[in-house]
């Protein structure tokens, strides 16, 4: 055998037996997590047995620039639809999860406490600046883990699932909402007399990987959350958002923080019957646009947007996708003198 070869030889099978003789990494661990044929582990059948209740989310200001927020991986029947169930993946037992506020310039330090006994799960915040493979990283079931992250920047950001297949536990309903409020605010601030929040996403066929993948849903909806504790326009989903309507006055100055999480469509924004005053892209004062009547939301956007209303009546709020709106997503405003 030839000597050279020998010698190569030798130096492979050397740096292969220190290579697996060595402690994995965290971000070996992510990225080992994030492979294909661990993807493929994770995908669950229709049907499973546990069945988790909501747990309350814990947001706690600690000081004047840091927030504590505790949250949940769980499994939890949700009604989508009236009388229509799905066995979702959740965060806190609630699809779409928890909305949390926050100020630029906040610290956030976020526990999540995987409640799933079957599988790992993590958390994706796009409000923030982080190494996936170290601040991103899956949850095995039973465990918790603690991050922390700097809200530098003002928007309106979605949260997700990030284990994977991702597409498959976003589409389950592990989803949700970050505001990170400007430190200076907004220019329109003084002129807003009423706030709301609206997300939407899609729902396919329980847990059908295959038309989650087709982009097929089922059901396309609107779910609004409480900016605020007390806050009477909270939790509602898209059938009781059509029974028991966002409510303002004649001239009100109305903002809507919006933000469609997808997992696989764009959303045309649109409120029937006005025009948007003002419009801050993805939430940021600094993207202000005047005067639109639609606003284009791809999977994960979101949007600040203004608008008056001059008339009692009751206005429409769609996605101009109309075979989306035809699927489920509008909500109603009712307006009255």
């Amino acid at each position: 055998m030839n000597k050279t070869f020998v010698a190569l030889l030798s130096v492979v099978l050397a740096a292969g037996m220190l290579a697996g003789c060595r402690s994995p990494s965290e971000s070996d661990i992510a990225e080992k997590t994030a492979s294909p044929d661990h993807a493929a582990n994770q995908v669950m059948p229709a049907h499973r047995d546990v069945n988790q209740k909501p747990t309350p989310v814990k947001i706690e200001r600690t000081s004047a620039h840091r927030v504590k927020v505790e949250m949940t991986a769980q499994v939890t029947d949700i009604e989508i639809d009236k009388g229509v169930t799905y066995k979702a993946w959740t965060f806190n037992g609630q699809a779409p999860g928890p909305l949390i506020v926050v100020r630029e310039g906040d610290t956030i330090e976020f526990t999540l406490k995987n409640l799933d006994p079957a599988m790992p799960h993590s958390m994706d915040f796009h409000a923030v600046h982080a190494a996936p493979s170290k601040k991103f990283i899956n949850i095995a079931p039973n465990r918790s883990k603690t991050f922390t992250y700097q809200a530098s920047s003002p928007g309106v950001f979605m949260y997700h699932c990030g284990t994977d297949p991702v597409l498959q536990h976003i589409a389950n309903g592990m989803h949700g909402v970050i505001i990170v409020k400007p430190k200076d605010g907004y220019p329109t601030d003084p002129q807003v007399d009423r706030e709301f929040t609206l997300i939407q996403n899609e729902w396919y066929a329980n847990n059908n990987l295959d038309d989650m993948t087709d982009g097929q849903p089922d059901y396309v909806v609107f779910s609004t959350k409480a900016l605020k504790k007390g806050d009477p326009n909270t939790n509602g989903t898209t059938y009781s958002l059509k029974e028991k309507p966002l409510e303002a006055k004649v001239g009100e100055k109305i903002r809507i923080y919006v933000n469609n999480v997808g997992p696989n469509h764009v959303s045309s924004f649109h409120v029937v019957g006005t025009v948007f005053d003002d419009v801050y892209r993805d939430g940021n004062p600094d993207n202000r646009l005047r005067g639109m009547q639609t606003v284009m939301l791809p999977a994960s956007g979101g949007a600040v947007v203004e608008f008056t209303v001059k008339e009692a009546g009751i206005y429409p709020i769609v996605t101009h996708q109309f075979h989306h709106a035809q699927k489920g997503a509008v909500a109603l405003l009712k307006v009255t003198e």
